[in-house]
């Protein structure tokens, strides 16, 4: 059973160097425990353990460090022990020997819940003030400076509607400006497109153009062309073949050994002797006589000078300064001069005297040689 004797006094020395504390049996008188002889247990007044250890400590209190934890967390831990042993009151073991308690090195005691308080440092007993950095700093950095959340939500609205007046400006810029572009560039396609359609008009123009002149030329040819007809159809009907039932034989320019000047100064016609020598053209009679090796030759003048020689004929029907009509007969085929068989020799010379094709000139009068 436990006794509610008073606990003896004890000197528990310096709590900071406390390690094990014997406690010895109420009732021995000097018994031997364990081999050593006990003292009657001291008497004295009822001992109250919390009555020192737990009232607040203040002040400054020094708090040796040992090598693994703090001094003070072992001696609050003992205190706390002895205290809950006196209030429960100690048990009697008559006999049973003395108990060695051995107290292992704690944690630091501000670690443990509810001991803190205890061991308050040197700045003062007064917990410190609240931090009121982060309200300030954040009243410093309101809009509205360090006033009221009326007037911080006011400076906020006010924020807000500057940056969205803002972003609607930068919009309606933007709008304009891509307004502005797509103007720009449809300007720019319809002026592209109204150049390409004058190009094209103009192409078109002078494709026209062309073609006008092309027929007006066409058109200008084929009226030069009739009129030739026309006069040629005239010229014909004024101009006659030299002779009939022909075949050409030797042309103008032709070159021969045969031929004095070393080439054929007129147009040969073979035809039968006796075939008709007619008149080309109206026009007087120069000379008709023997010309060496041209034969018998008549020389027809035309009104314009031009001269046209009949040789090697076989006969003639006209005299000189005679004056013949067209295609009148004025001799006969023959093969009289230097020739190798009858044939009509024709040439013809200019007002000047130069002699020219007479192939070309018949066929330039409307006649088809």
């Amino acid at each position: 059973m436990a006794s509610n004797r008073p606990a003896p006094e004890a000197s528990f020395g310096s709590f900071d160097t406390l390690t094990t504390t014997t406690y010895a049996p109420y009732g021995t008188s000097g018994g031997a425990v364990g081999g050593a002889a006990l003292d009657p247990a001291p008497q004295a007044g009822e001992w109250n353990p919390t009555e020192e250890t737990v009232r607040p400590v203040r002040g400054r209190h020094r708090v040796v460090k040992q090598r693994s934890g703090l001094a003070r967390s072992s001696t609050v831990l003992g205190v706390g022990v002895i205290a809950a042993v006196g209030a429960g009151g100690m048990a009697t073991a008559q006999d049973k020997p003395r108990i060695a308690i051995s107290l292992p090195d704690l944690p630091d005691a501000s670690d443990l819940p509810g001991v803190g308080t205890l061991i308050a440092d040197d700045e003062g007993d007064q917990a410190p003030a609240a931090d009121t950095s982060g309200t300030t700093a954040l009243n410093a950095l309101s809009p509205a400076g360090p006033q009221g959340a009326t007037d911080g939500t006011d400076a906020d609205e006010g924020a807000g509607e500057a940056l969205r007046a803002r972003i609607l400006q930068q919009a309606e810029e933007q709008q304009a400006s891509a307004e502005a572009e797509a103007r720009a560039a449809a300007e720019q396609a319809a002026a592209e497109k109204a150049a390409a359609d004058a190009e094209a008009q103009q192409t078109a123009a002078l494709a026209a153009e062309k073609a006008a002149e092309a027929e007006r030329k066409k058109a200008a040819e084929a009226a030069a062309a009739k009129a030739e007809a026309e006069r040629l159809a005239k010229l014909a009907a004024s101009y006659a073949l030299p002779t009939s039932s022909y075949t050409i034989t030797s042309t103008y320019g032709q070159a021969g050994s045969m031929w004095s000047s070393g080439y054929h100064t007129g147009l040969d016609l073979a035809a039968p002797t006796g075939t008709p020598a007619n008149a080309v053209h109206g026009g007087t009679i120069k000379s008709a006589g023997w010309s060496g090796a041209y034969g018998y030759r008549i020389v027809l003048e035309l009104e314009d000078g031009t001269e046209v020689w009949y040789c090697h004929l076989s006969s003639m029907t006209v005299s000189a300064g005679q004056t013949v009509q067209t295609g009148e007969t004025i001799g006969r085929v023959g093969a009289t001069g230097n020739v190798t068989g009858p044939h009509l020799h024709l040439e013809v010379h200019t007002a000047g005297g130069d002699g020219i094709d007479p192939l070309a000139w018949l066929r330039g009068k409307g006649l088809t040689v």
